[in-house]
């Protein structure tokens, strides 16, 4: 019988106790699961198709960024080409006098005369002025 050399009057904790590391089941690295090939490939082609698709946005993104400088090229121009017209129009539109617009055929106004309705905009009238 072995005798048992106690150190404490403690009880020990769990974390104090022995590993069996040499009995029980063991598990080999060697043997292949079956599922293994099926699951590689599978992973394997996630991984390439998400590759792709990285490829993908990442290109896409810089195509956008490209256009978008092209188009703001294009909005200086539009702005400059406007800019050049409006400053014809206003030179063309000053040389513009009441003779030139009678020779046209144009005449004055003598009397003007304003619309103004109280009230409800929406109603209809007929042609005596009466509402409907």
């Amino acid at each position: 019988m072995s005798k048992f050399i106690k150190i404490s009057r403690h009880i020990p904790s769990a974390l104090q106790g022995t590993f069996n590391f040499a009995g029980g089941r063991s598990v080999s690295m060697t043997i292949e699961h079956p599922a293994e090939r099926h699951v590689s490939r599978v992973l394997f082609v996630l991984v390439a198709i998400l590759a792709c698709a990285y490829l993908y946005f990442v290109c896409s993104s810089i195509l956008n960024i490209i256009a978008r400088k092209e188009a703001i090229t294009q909005i200086d121009q539009l702005q400059n080409n406007i800019s050049v017209l409006e400053t014809q129009y206003f030179t063309l539109a000053q040389k513009v006098t009441p003779q030139q617009g009678e020779s046209l055929g144009l005449t004055s106004l003598t009397t003007t005369s304003y619309v103004y309705r109280a009230g409800d905009t929406a109603v209809a009238a007929d042609d005596n002025g009466q509402n409907i």
